[in-house]
């Protein structure tokens, strides 16, 4: 199958009902509209490619996502956006219930709709590879905020240290012998 370019998140879809063959495979291109597309999500920006294998059994059907690619999110020392690479493999078994739930990798979904849609799932397989401190390689920060950063970090050491010998109440305290 071709890689599918978006305008909007229709597409992602899929009928399980309406699976025929015992297995389908998709194959996904998502960029920066895939990620304003969806109500909610924090990162904005990225380039995601995704394949999707769909296996129907017996009473479920067993997704298997590769998802590849980068998305834009700030540094949290420079505060500019830098990309992230991201890359995972994750898991979803479908089964058909009388309401919708989800449970780790298993989710149950009314017979009646038949319709799930992957497009939040991806993107939090996605989000969920983001290391929880990303910032940018050594040299590639803004250097106005590195400079800045550095300047208050000093400013705020020497006011620790002057408010320390400056408040004569510290003195008296750090002279009292406390014994066991």
């Amino acid at each position: 199958m071709h890689p599918v370019m978006m305008n909007s998140l229709e597409f992602l879809k899929i009928d399980l009902k309406g699976l025929t063959e015992e297995e389908t495979s998709l194959e996904l291109s998502l960029d920066d509209d895939f990620f304003a597309a969806l109500d909610g999500a924090e990162v904005k920006k990225g380039s995601l490619h995704v394949s999707v294998s769909i296996r129907k059994a017996t009473g479920f059907f067993e997704l298997l996502f590769h998802t590849e690619g980068h998305v834009i999110i700030p540094c949290d020392r420079c505060l500019d956006d830098m990309e992230q690479p991201v890359e995972t493999d994750n898991r979803l078994v479908v089964k058909f219930g009388s309401n919708y739930s989800e449970e780790d990798d298993i989710i149950v979904m009314p017979e009646d709709e038949g319709i799930l849609d992957i497009s939040w799932f991806i993107y939090e397989f996605a989000i969920l590879v983001i290391p929880i401190r990303h910032v940018h390689a050594p040299g590639k920060c803004n250097p106005a905020m590195t400079q800045a950063l550095e300047e208050l970090s000093a400013d705020r050491s020497s006011d620790e240290e002057s408010n320390q010998s400056a408040d004569p109440r510290w003195d008296k305290l750090k002279s009292i012998n406390i014994k066991d």
